[in-house]
């Protein structure tokens, strides 16, 4: 295995360097010209120590498309004195980890450098696959550098884990990706700086609004809208506008993974504006996740928690729209039934709010577990046999419905949790109305002091 040369520029096979796409051609050839990450390149941060020192360990970059993590990686390693090997873990399998982890033991023997493997798209080796790689990077026959899109946590052993600092790399801000699109349009080398040309303001917006972060969507979006645009009539500059670049952009696809970590963030941020009355932000994040591709109904389903977990009693009917909503999609299917989900996520969003139920569950069941032996009190037990109703099942039992206003002081816990309160109704909506119904009950009962115990004394 031959050590890798990251990112040459070179040409394609049968062709020139430029016929690359601008995304690779631009690649930074130095850390000087590397864009972003200040948060750990800049004076004092952890890989600007690093770098001073020459004392790495194993880590692991973790960020979005676009941001940097193959293009540093690639950087760093010019930088130290190690064996770079480079491999991509959608190709690389137990045969070519081995095979690395030989080379890197014959560099050392010959060499006495240490040896940095890089491995693309960690998260796609499967667990055996990390497991072979774990004991070579435990006992320092190398050292690991993995790049993944995808939440380390979760796809990454723990063993793995906890043997590789997690470095997180963060989309690129306007500022920086302005200064990439500059240097490409004045790079005559490797840009596009022979062809010259100006981009609007509202199509550098667009070209930036629409990136995401992404390095990459915003180059090759920009070759694309430059290349198609013809030189000006007073001369060979090309302006470039909003069309082109929405042409170019075409639909940007939403940034969502249904299985991974997005799919947890985006429910996560819908529950949270939820829970914040904020309809604006609900409707935003539902419709990222319908034009992320998730199943409506899964939404449905969420939004039916919602309404208990989050509005409960102080608007029973919340959780009437949840269901309606998840029934009428289930009938209409997309889009039509999409506008339900709307609805009932406007509604949840704008009604009162209150978790008095989901506390009260919570409390009644670690009561539950403290006292699953208590026995039923006797005068709400069942007597459906003569035996039954000799032994005191039901003895003394008070009909509700027989006394003028429907209710009567009685206790219906056990013993051990007499006086025991779990629901606490909040003041707002339905339930603050129903508030001082419920604390005169409790107090007539106190003060009553009916304490039934299990044999059915009092």
């Amino acid at each position: 295995m031959r050590q890798a040369k990251l990112f040459e520029r070179k040409a394609p096979e049968g062709g020139d360097e430029r016929q690359a796409p601008l995304a690779e051609r631009m690649r930074p050839g130095s850390l000087h010209e590397f864009v972003g990450q200040t948060h750990l390149l800049g004076s004092g941060r952890i890989l600007d120590r690093l770098l001073k020192t020459g004392r790495f360990q194993s880590f692991i970059f973790w960020g979005p498309p676009g941001c940097g993590k193959t293009t540093l990686a690639s950087l760093l390693a010019r930088h130290i004195d190690v064996h770079l090997i480079a491999l991509s873990a959608v190709m690389a399998g137990t045969r070519e980890i081995r095979s690395a982890v030989e080379e890197a033991r014959v560099v050392w023997s010959r060499e006495k450098r240490r040896t940095w493997l890089f491995m693309d798209e960690i998260h796609r080796l499967n667990k055996a696959q990390q497991d072979t790689l774990l004991p070579h990077v435990e006992n320092g026959t190398l050292l690991l550098l993995g790049a993944t899109t995808e939440n380390p946590s979760f796809e990454v052993i723990r063993p793995l884990l906890s043997r590789a600092k997690v470095l997180v790399l963060e989309p690129l801000g306007e500022e920086e990706l302005r200064a990439i699109i500059a240097r490409a349009l004045q790079d005559e080398e490797h840009g596009l700086g022979r062809t010259p040309a100006v981009l609007t303001d509202e199509a550098a917006t667009l070209l930036l609004s629409a990136s995401g972060g992404d390095a990459r969507v915003v180059l090759n979006a920009l070759e694309t809208a430059v290349l198609t645009t013809p030189p000006g009539p007073t001369g060979l500059t090309r302006m470039v506008d909003l069309a082109a670049v929405r042409e170019s952009l075409q639909r940007r696809a939403v940034h969502y993974d249904k299985g991974g970590e997005e799919h947890f963030n985006l429910i996560s941020a819908l529950h949270k504006s939820l829970r914040g009355s904020d309809p604006d932000a609900a409707l935003y994040w539902l419709a990222r996740m319908l034009q992320g591709g998730e199943d409506p109904l899964y939404i449905g389903r969420r939004l039916v928690r919602m309404a208990s977990e989050d509005v409960g009693l102080a608007d029973p009917f919340a959780l009437v729209q949840a269901i309606h909503a998840v029934r009428s999609y289930e009938l209409l299917g997309s889009p039509e039934g999409e506008l339900a989900l709307a609805q009932a996520v406007v509604y949840l969003a704008l009604a009162p709010k209150s978790n008095a139920v989901d506390v009260a569950l919570g409390r009644a069941l670690e009561a539950a577990a403290r006292t699953g032996a208590a026995p039923v009190p006797f005068h709400i037990r069942n007597a459906p046999t003569r035996l039954m109703k000799e032994l005191g099942y039901g003895s003394e039992y008070q009909f509700p419905h027989d006394a003028p206003e429907g209710w009567v002081p009685e206790v219906y816990l056990p013993e051990t949790l007499n006086g025991a309160v779990f629901y606490e109704p909040s003041p707002r909506g339905w339930e603050g109305k129903c508030k001082p119904f419920l604390e005169r009950n409790r107090e007539k009962v106190k003060k009553a002091g009916r304490v039934r115990r299990a044999g059915g004394d009092r």
